[in-house]
């Protein structure tokens, strides 16, 4: 029998993209979501039987024992740019583990990111690196994925950006870190394969990064060249900035928090090519985001395209 790999958050922008590409190696795949209906989409994409949907919470235990049960590969994806980082990064990724631990799971992949490290200023960065310590302590064969920022059509990076650029001015902060973004076709492919073959990945660390650097600027540029818009970009002066994300974080629904300024102050880039050890070559995001950055033009699929700067 096929073996059974348990998505927890599959539902999510990562997740559906894994759970497709579990079910086209013909695996059986159960998404586990607070709110299975969250996920229902994916059910078309298996064969009968294929796929199954269960309600539990990471930061309850026995739900998780439960979800877990018979699986034979157990992936977690669950993770959050707001709130209660220990809750959900250190002790729910530490239910997971010692639950997949207690079942028997022959492998077990944890979703952390680039940047995760105890020592980390951001609360996001330091407590996805207590969750990978408290993930080892439970399953020391688990496979560690460290992905960079992740794009792709229903991404809340590039279209995030993409939208802000209706605006005459647009502000940015941070104009010269850099990214590594990742196609999340791609890191889901290196999940998939990690969830199947753990004689291989078990007990490893990969950071996935794409096949080019960029910076905060160059990446408003290059949105603003293939949406064919000419905003004026305003660059943020750090000391402005850092007040304006303490008072904004401050609001619900704010664009950036104070949590999340603290990660802007380091490069989010991998170190080595993780992909590499997937056979997988990165796609770059200027192969596959002009296909729907298309929605940001200013006369939609009929506006002309703009030329590209020469090499």
């Amino acid at each position: 029998m096929s073996r059974l790999v348990t998505l927890f958050g599959g539902g999510g922008f990562l997740g559906r993209y894994v759970a497709q590409e579990l079910l086209k190696a013909g695996a059986r795949v159960r998404v586990v979501e607070r709110d299975p209906r969250k996920a229902l989409a994916i059910k078309p994409l298996g064969g009968l039987g294929q796929t199954q949907f269960v309600s539990a919470d990471i930061t309850k235990p026995a739900s998780v024992a439960r979800a877990i049960a018979g699986s034979d590969s157990v992936v977690n994806l669950v993770g959050i740019l707001s709130g209660d980082f220990k809750r959900i990064h250190v002790e729910g990724a530490a239910n997971v583990a010692k639950a997949a631990a207690d079942a028997g799971a022959t492998a077990l992949v944890h979703i952390s990111a680039i940047g995760a490290d105890p020592e980390s200023a951001s609360a996001y960065g330091r407590t996805k690196g207590e969750g990978e310590a408290a993930v080892k302590a439970a399953y020391p064969a688990a496979t560690i994925i460290r992905p960079s920022i992740l794009f792709g059509q229903e991404d809340d990076f590039v279209n995030r950006f993409a939208a802000m650029q209706a605006m005459p001015i647009v502000p940015v902060m941070r104009p010269t870190v850099k990214f590594q973004p990742a196609w999340v076709a791609d890191v889901a492919r290196a999940i998939a394969a990690a969830a199947l073959d753990p004689a291989t990945y078990g007990g490893q660390t990969y950071e996935l990064g794409g096949p080019e650097q960029i910076t905060m600027q160059g990446l408003q540029d290059f949105i603003a060249r293939e949406t064919g818009r000419e905003p004026t970009f305003a660059p943020i002066p750090d000391a402005i900035g850092g007040m304006v994300a303490t008072v904004a974080g401050l609001l619900p629904g704010a664009p950036i928090t104070r949590d999340q300024w603290a990660m802007l102050q380091t490069d989010n880039v991998a170190t080595g090519n993780g992909f590499a050890a997937f056979g997988i070559d990165p796609t770059p995001m200027d192969a596959v985001a002009p296909a729907w950055l298309v929605q940001f033009k200013p006369r939609g699929r009929f506006a002309p395209a703009r030329a590209k700067p020469a090499a």
